[in-house]
């Protein structure tokens, strides 16, 4: 008998409460799972907590490189803590969160690169010395590339990938941020923010969205919507709907949506 899950990611997480069977089922026998909840769109957790209120949420950060988990919720932190944030580390592993440009350590709440030390870390890559030399430094650290931050209790916050930093004309701007704000929106199920080549702001935003069932939403509305938030450089200047995601195994290939779309507008 299942008691405990592991959907978390939030192509997974969307199909569990977007399912037509998911309102009819019994998932009383679900003591413990690891939703996420701090990096999902709020439908999402709101949809999991009413169907299994019984079961204790937790979120994790991890990745391949680490063998998966490095931080993980617990039992013991208050439930405001295993839905807004993504635990701490496991036993035998070290997080740090530093300045990318200087490598120093930044304060509780600040953002900085995820940096993981401990005894699941990867060799190197697979024939790849000068990745590896650049991902693992001398002291043994993984830089994982990975935007994060500590809180007072330790505990650690997701914030996107410094590869997914937008550049528009000069100002840093966070795919995720975007993402979240179109989160938002009563008809987004789900959104990914890329950068498109521009000529005047050398790379503006660009937005794929996946409508809910049975919603819709035309792209101006989105705009207006963004723009009402947003400084005007944060606003998507495209916005293509779809309804299937390029997949790899569980993650979505922002790198296809782009290419798709500086091909579609003669960009490349």
């Amino acid at each position: 008998m299942v008691t405990a899950t592991y959907p978390c990611f939030v192509t997974i997480m969307q199909g569990l409460i977007y399912h037509p069977n998911f309102a009819r089922t019994d998932l009383s026998r679900i003591k413990l799972m690891n939703s996420n909840f701090a990096v999902q769109p709020p439908e999402v957790a709101a949809s999991i907590m009413q169907a299994m209120p019984q079961a204790l949420q937790v979120g994790s950060f991890g990745m391949t490189e680490t063998a998966g988990t490095v931080c993980t919720g617990s039992p013991d932190e208050a439930q405001s803590l295993r839905i807004t944030r993504l635990g701490k580390p496991l036993p035998g592993l070290e997080v740090r969160i530093v300045a990318q440009e200087s490598g120093l350590e930044v304060a509780a709440g600040e953002h900085g690169e995820v940096l993981v030390r401990g005894y699941s870390l990867l060799e190197g890559y697979h024939k790849d010395p000068e990745k590896t030399a650049q991902a693992i430094d001398r002291d043994g650290w993984f830089h994982t590339g990975d935007i994060g931050s500590l809180d007072e209790h330790g505990t650690i916050m997701f914030h996107g990938r410094y590869k997914d930093m937008l550049k528009v004309g000069g100002e840093n701007v966070a795919a995720a941020e975007i993402e979240a704000l179109l989160g938002r929106h009563p008809a987004v199920k789900l959104a990914q923010v890329v950068g498109i080549p521009d000529a005047k702001y050398a790379e503006v935003p660009a937005a794929f969205v996946e409508l809910k069932p049975g919603s819709s939403v035309s792209e101006a509305e989105l705009m207006t919507f963004c723009k009402s938030e947003v400084a005007a450089f944060k606003v998507p200047r495209v916005v293509r709907f779809v309804e299937e995601w390029p997949m790899s195994s569980s993650k979505i290939q922002k790198f296809r949506l782009r290419q798709t779309l500086v091909a579609e507008l003669g960009l490349a």
